[in-house]
């Protein structure tokens, strides 16, 4: 009996779904300025995830197959990138870090190395002003150069 792959990512999901509630009902913030708060879009997200992944359970794609070597490989690079992301996002800053992210998913798709550096510089600029001018929203400069800025 073969196990679709769908199935066993749909449980995969439904763990992490179950993990990000959980943190979600931990948060705790003194003061809020919105009413529902801010466990609120976690907690959406989560309860999401479970129905998305229960239809992934439930009814599996036709291909339930498994993805060849390279695209499993290249699959498992694009997680590390984005966990190392995660933990050089405050030491490095939004700039630089999405910069080094964006250039190495490039190159990773097979992008030239002018290409990828292009892409990085220009999506990590452009982001930081959406977020900080658009949004409002403040992003970290980076532990790294703050005797530079």
């Amino acid at each position: 009996m073969s196990i679709a792959a769908d199935r066993v990512l749909g449980i995969a999901l439904i763990g992490l779904a179950a993990f990000i509630a959980v943190q979600a009902v931990q948060l705790e913030i003194p003061f809020s300025y919105e009413p529902v708060g801010p466990k609120a879009f976690p907690l959406g997200l989560s309860i999401l995830l479970t129905l998305l992944s229960l239809v992934m359970i439930l009814r599996p794609g036709d291909n339930g197959s498994w993805p060849h070597k390279t695209l499993a490989l290249r699959l498992l690079l694009v997680l590390v990138l984005l966990l190392v992301y995660a933990v050089l996002f405050r030491q490095l800053g939004f700039i630089v870090s999405s910069m080094l992210v964006v250039t190495a998913l490039a190159r990773l798709f097979d992008a030239t190395w002018g290409k990828a550096l292009i892409t990085g510089i220009i999506m990590s600029i452009v982001g930081y002003f959406l977020f900080t001018a658009a949004l409002g929203i403040s992003l970290p400069s980076g532990y790294l150069f703050a005797s530079f800025i």
